[in-house]
C-alpha cells in the first residue's frame, strides 16, 4: 500500500546567487542523525559545484537549528569495538565540518533555537554566525559521558579562548545568543523575526562579492594552524592566483574609473 512520502530531512532552495541550506527534522529539533547528515553532505557538494550559488545559508527548520546527533536508534556515538575512533564521526560528521572548512565558498549560519552538541559545531564551523534572540549554544556532551565534537575542541578555544571553552564544555551549561555575542562567538544577535532577513543580508554582501572572498575565507582558516613565515607565504601565492581573476580586473579598473565594480564571482 502506497503511503505519505516522507519529507526529506533537508532542504534546499537557491535565491539569485545565495544557496539556503535547511535541516528539516522540527519534530526533533533536526537532530543530526546520519540521514540528515547525509542530506547535509549532498547538499553542500550540489551548492559547492553549482556556478549560480555564490554564498551559502545553513539553517533549521522549526524551533531549533540543530539539537545535536540523534541518539534515540541506540546511538552513533556509542563505540562497538575494544579500541579505535568512533566510525560515525570519522566517516559522516568529519567530512562535513571539514568540507565547510574548506568551501570555496564563504557561509553563514543562521541559527534560531538551540544549536547543541555537533548542532554547535555546524553553525559555528561557518564563516559568519547570526542568531536569533532566543537562540543559545549548548555543549551537553558531559550529560551523557561523552566528549565534544565535530571540530568543538578545535573553534571553541579558537573562538572564545581557554577559560571559556573550558566553561562551557566541563559545565554543559546553556549560553544564551547575546553571550554568545558579547564573547565573539558569533558575529550578530538579531530579533528572532529579523534571522533570516539578517542572515540574507549578509549573505547577499558574500553573493556580490568577487571570487577572492573564498580566497579570504580559505586565508583565515589556514592561518589558524600556521606560523608566520607560511602564512605570509600562502598570502603572496593565494594574492597571485585572486590578481588573474576577472574580479580582479573589474575590480581595479572600477577603482581607476571611479565606479562602483560589478563582480561576477569568476
Amino acid at each position: 500500500m502506497d503511503g505519505a512520502a516522507t519529507p526529506a530531512k533537508v532542504k534546499t532552495e537557491v535565491q539569485g546567487s545565495i544557496g539556503i541550506i535547511t535541516l528539516n527534522d522540527p519534530a526533533t529539533l533536526n537532530a543530526a542523525g546520519i540521514e540528515l547528515m547525509d542530506g547535509l553532505n549532498a547538499s553542500l557538494e550540489a551548492f559547492i559545484a553549482d556556478p549560480q550559488v555564490r554564498a551559502i545559508v545553513i539553517t533549521g527548520e522549526g524551533r531549533g537549528f540543530c539539537s545535536g546527533a540523534n541518539l534515540s536508534g541506540g546511538g552513533s556515538r556509542v563505540s562497538q569495538g575494544a579500541t579505535g575512533p568512533n566510525q560515525a564521526l570519522l566517516k559522516v560528521y568529519n567530512p562535513f565540518v571539514s568540507a565547510v572548512r574548506k568551501s570555496p565558498k564563504p557561509l553563514v549560519a543562521a541559527v534560531n533555537g538551540v544549536a547543541a552538541g555537533v548542532g554547535a559545531s555546524i553553525a559555528l564551523v561557518c564563516d559568519l554566525i547570526v542568531a536569533g534572540e532566543s537562540a543559545y549554544f549548548l555543549q551537553a556532551f558531559r550529560r551523557i559521558g561523552l566528549v565534544p565534537d565535530g571540530g568543538a575542541t578545535y573553534l571553541l578555544p579558537r573562538l572564545v579562548g581557554k577559560a571559556r571553552a573550558m566553561e562551557l564544555t566541563l559545565l554543559g551549561e546553556k549560553l544564551p545568543a547575546s553571550t554568545a555575542l558579547d564573547w565573539g562567538m558569533i558575529n550578530r544577535c538579531v530579533p528572532d523575526a529579523e534571522l533570516m532577513p539578517a542572515a540574507l543580508a549578509l549573505a547577499t554582501q558574500l553573493a556580490e562579492g568577487p571570487i577572492s572572498l573564498g580566497y579570504t575565507r580559505n586565508l583565515i582558516w589556514a592561518s589558524l594552524d600556521a606560523a608566520w613565515h607560511d602564512q605570509v607565504e600562502h598570502e603572496a601565492y593565494v594574492q597571485g592566483d585572486a590578481g588573474r581573476t576577472e574580479d580582479a580586473r573589474e575590480g581595479i579598473m572600477a577603482f581607476v574609473e571611479k565606479r562602483p565594480a560589478a563582480f561576477k564571482g569568476r
